[in-house]
């Protein structure tokens, strides 16, 4: 079976690339653990400034889980919390939880998991073409709690309850309108668009975009904010990136950031 998760990195960007094009890059199970893996690599790779997730191909970025081996590795109640416990979230957590700035380039379908993917990446970037929802209803099984958990930290519940209710496929400017994603643009742009935006973000001090990503984590817990946070907002005074970012504004020249 020609299943595989591809990773490319290149300039400081690193691509991940879903690959089942047989079925639309619907995620099997052995997907889902070389995702991890993946990700896994890049955690530990300094050098990575941006990390861009994208489907093989122009027809779909993901079409959901892999159905047919379902009546294998679904097949009983323990074989399900394995599956979604430790292949899956595994999986999503770990793009979830990347230091560094996640983008997704979808183009065609991003059903199910590949929406539960998508949603897990800071930006979204998709063609006017694609479409996305999960269908699910139509299968006979609920999707699971702790990825609809993901679906509802992107989106209000009555969003992720029309999509769960009603099984509909949402347009790209549906998708857009309902806070799924951050933009939509010509199908044949949409690769072209996400390596642009991962460039703006390489060309950034890669510390801030950390710490960016850090801070939107925490804030959203809803606590105020302790006076040792406070003062841990302030870090960046001690960089060299910080220096480098100030010389290089007062002296008009492009910065060159380090990561120190």
């Amino acid at each position: 079976m020609n299943t595989r998760i591809d990773l490319e990195l290149q300039n400081g960007i690193a691509t991940l690339t879903l690959h089942n094009p047989a079925k639309l890059n619907a995620v099997n199970a052995a997907m889902w653990r070389g995702l991890s893996a993946a990700m896994g690599k890049i955690a530990v790779d300094d050098s990575v400034r941006c990390v861009i997730l994208r489907g093989a191909g122009e027809e779909a970025f993901a079409a959901g889980g892999d159905i047919e081996e379902f009546v294998r590795v679904r097949s009983t109640v323990d074989d399900a919390l394995h599956y979604h416990e430790d292949l899956v979230a595994t999986a999503l957590n770990a793009i979830r939880d990347c230091a560094v700035p996640t983008v997704a380039a979808i183009r065609g379908a991003c059903i199910g998991g590949g929406l539960e993917i998508a949603g897990c990446c800071d930006i979204r970037i998709a063609g006017e073409s694609a479409r996305f929802g999960a269908p699910i209803n139509r299968l006979g099984f609920s999707m699971y709690p702790g990825e609809m958990a993901g679906l509802l930290a992107l989106v209000c519940p009555a969003v992720v309850l029309e999509i769960l209710l009603e099984g509909r496929i949402l347009t790209a400017r549906e998708a857009l309108q309902k806070g799924l994603l951050s933009r939509v643009v010509d199908d044949e742009k949409v690769f072209d668009e996400a390596a642009a935006c991962a460039a703006r973000i390489r060309a950034g001090a890669p510390l801030v975009a950390r710490w960016h990503k850090q801070w939107v984590r925490r804030l959203m817990r809803g606590e105020p904010l302790s006076a040792e946070e406070r003062r841990q907002a302030f870090d960046f005074l001690a960089t060299e990136d910080y220096r480098e970012g100030l010389a290089a504004f007062m002296e008009k020249r492009t910065p060159q950031f380090t990561g120190r």
